[in-house]
């Protein structure tokens, strides 16, 4: 594959970029910045000829509190990451999409968006929508030959879920050994790897008549597995990338 990242991390993303080779680009993106996301679908063109996919994965965990202590302005941002992030994706790939006859959207949902009680409201709200969103756009464009389907994972060896376990975003390691511990698959936890493995499957022409679709990657979570995945019933600031806190512009 030939591939455009775009975050707002600068720095990781550019190591990323140059660790993958030749095929792939790094430019800064702000999902919450529409010039930027229609910015990085056009890079994809100008540098590859094309848009086959679309993988809408920016999010942070956001506003996180009880309901009737959240912050408006909060719960704002934690909506144009995810949600309207993701609305801005699906649209700029769209337009390339249906010129081409052919592409696969794929967006980041969460089993907090199939259950309640997996994350804060907002995150929640996010995700649900983030559903929502994937059903009518599949709806919409499958005329098009354009897919579009979700993945929901639980919780993964992430850096995001590094900072809510232990404080540190870059504690993959110990973060592996505690998501086992209480792992529904006997000691196995989620990796970052089982998330990718999902999209390289939607990415593909090997899931060529699914569209619509909600993919869990939870070891059964969703199923009934487990209890919910609570905590976040306590004030505390907006939890933004790699375990910053506050909102900045």
């Amino acid at each position: 594959a030939k591939v455009v990242l775009g975050d707002i991390q600068e720095a990781e993303g550019a190591a990323v970029a140059e660790a993958l080779g030749e095929h792939a680009v790094f430019l800064h993106c702000n999902v919450t910045r529409e010039d930027d996301v229609a910015g990085l679908v056009a890079a994809a063109v100008d540098n590859f000829g094309a848009l086959d996919v679309m993988y809408n994965n920016a999010g942070v965990v956001g506003a996180v509190g009880p309901i009737a202590e959240t912050p408006l302005e909060e719960w704002q941002r934690t909506l144009d990451i995810h949600l309207n992030g993701s609305f801005l994706g699906c649209k700029h790939a769209a337009r390339v999409m249906m010129g081409q006859g052919s592409g696969s959207i794929i967006n980041m949902a969460s089993t907090a968006g199939l259950l309640g009680g997996q994350g804060p409201h907002a995150y929640a709200t996010c995700k649900h929508g983030m559903i929502g969103l994937t059903k009518n756009v599949a709806i919409e464009l499958g005329k098009y030959g354009i897919r579009a389907n979700c993945i929901a994972p639980g919780s993964m060896a992430t850096t995001m879920v590094a900072q809510l376990i232990s404080g540190d975003p870059n504690d993959i390691e110990g973060t592996k050994a505690r998501l086992a511990r209480f792992s529904p698959l006997n000691g196995r936890p989620g990796l970052a790897e089982d998330v990718a493995n999902a999209a390289l499957w939607l990415a593909s022409d090997e899931s060529g008549y699914t569209s619509g679709m909600t993919l869990t990657t939870d070891a059964g979570v969703t199923a009934g597995a487990g209890s919910a995945n609570g905590g976040f019933d306590e004030y505390a600031p907006f939890i933004a990338e790699a375990g910053k806190r506050g909102l900045e512009d």
